[in-house]
């Protein structure tokens, strides 16, 4: 690091590739913090977690109890040990809290007085910060699994909303009704993700072992399937079904830059796929333990080299390089399966949610400091004294 910032100060390194390089040693070095608890609010497992992207300081929880909570991250005490407050909650006594387990929340990504949550009681409910109450509802005829709102539209405010029917809803909060659905899937779909780079290109998971990409202005279906075997078994099996996992794909999330998509399934594989061509890039993530029945909420950092993905695994959080498919290593402090965790990329610190109540807060660690030892130490010769006693001179 003192290399990079002594080229730094002489012109001779890009200011972004240090920064990426800080990034980068901050990720590996992720720990538990010992010192900084998010309080606990929730009685039963919570299912989804979003931090806000203006200023990466609120976080939004979901539980299986049907509770949100809103936590503010910043530490004013300046106390080393803090706890992470919750600012607000909509609790059982909440006259519109959901009745059933809020599978998914997200902030409207351009504000924060304003985020979603759906859940397994129909419904998706469009949330007013100030008031607490919320400012829209949809309803729908099975269980919600999944929703998101795309983080790069300017021309459209549609929620892609995932349910246990085969078709993709699409609701637009200008006109407040559906606009229009998306038939292709078979099974009902877990898991809908939209482009970071492309605003009108939507990513869905579905139970029946497909996942899709779709244009959401062609009227004439999905723009691909993705095929784990890129074509190949096609041509020799009379079956001529593209299959994206050999199981419930329950999993999606877009790289930074849009350029890539990973899936997870319950055929405990992780595949990456070129977002533009559909094309499975074939990187060996080995066994990725997948026993989620619904949804897992995944996430990639942002701004290292390489990029990392944190994914849900079992008690813990398995941390891959996301384009060579090396494990890392694997977070260890839940007490129980982890269903969720998100990624903060201004602090590059991680949140994970359990079925064992609690909010995890992963940090950075504190570079180990050089030992001290007294009884040895060695002062630099610059710092000694240049004088001496008679005493010693005898």
């Amino acid at each position: 690091m003192l290399g990079f910032l002594a080229a730094r100060q002489a012109g001779l390194e890009e200011p972004a590739r240090l920064r990426r390089a800080e990034a980068t040693r901050r990720v590996l070095s992720l720990d538990l913090n010992k010192d900084r608890d998010v309080e606990r609010i929730h009685g039963c497992g919570i299912n989804s977690l979003d931090i806000e992207p203006v200023e990466g300081r609120y976080m939004l929880s979901g539980g299986s109890d049907g509770v949100i909570v809103l936590y503010d991250l910043a530490n004013f005490s300046r106390k080393p040990c803090y706890t992470c407050k919750a600012v607000c909650s909509v609790g059982r006594s909440h006259p519109n809290v959901h009745k059933y387990s809020v599978e998914t929340v997200q902030w409207y990504p351009h504000d924060t007085g304003m985020f979603t949550s759906s859940s397994f009681d129909k419904t998706l409910k469009i949330w007013d910060t100030n008031t607490l109450q919320p400012a829209d509802v949809f309803h729908f005829d099975g269980t919600v699994y999944s929703h998101h709102m795309s983080p790069v539209a300017t021309k459209h405010c549609l929620i892609a909303v995932g349910t246990k029917s085969p078709k993709v809803q699409l609701c637009d909060l200008k006109s407040g009704s559906c606009s229009h659905i998306l038939q292709g899937h078979r099974q009902e779909v877990l898991a809908v993700s939209w482009s970071p780079r492309h605003e009108y290109i939507l990513a869905t998971a579905s139970a029946d072992g497909r996942a899709k990409l779709w244009d959401v202005r062609r009227a004439s279906g999905c723009l691909t399937t993705l095929d784990q075997h890129n074509g190949e078994k096609c041509k020799t099996s009379s079956e001529g079904v593209n299959t994206t996992h050999n199981g419930r794909v329950n999993g999606l999330c877009y790289t930074h830059d849009g350029l890539h998509l990973l899936t997870v399934g319950t055929d405990d594989r992780m595949r990456l796929w070129n977002s533009s061509t559909g094309e499975n890039t074939l990187v060996n993530y080995g066994k990725v333990c997948n026993e989620s029945r619904k949804g897992l909420k995944f996430t990639i950092s942002w701004g290292c080299n390489p990029e990392f993905a944190f994914v849900p695994y079992k008690s813990t959080i398995a941390v891959y390089t996301i384009f060579s498919g090396e494990l890392i290593t694997r977070l260890r402090g839940h007490y129980s399966t982890v269903d969720c965790c998100v990624f903060q990329p201004h602090f590059q610190e991680l949140y994970s949610g359990s079925k064992d109540c609690n909010i995890l807060a992963w940090i950075p660690a504190l570079r180990e400091p050089i030992p001290d030892d007294t009884s040895e130490k060695q002062l630099n010769p610059a710092y000694e004294d240049a004088w001496s006693s008679s005493e010693d001179e005898g």
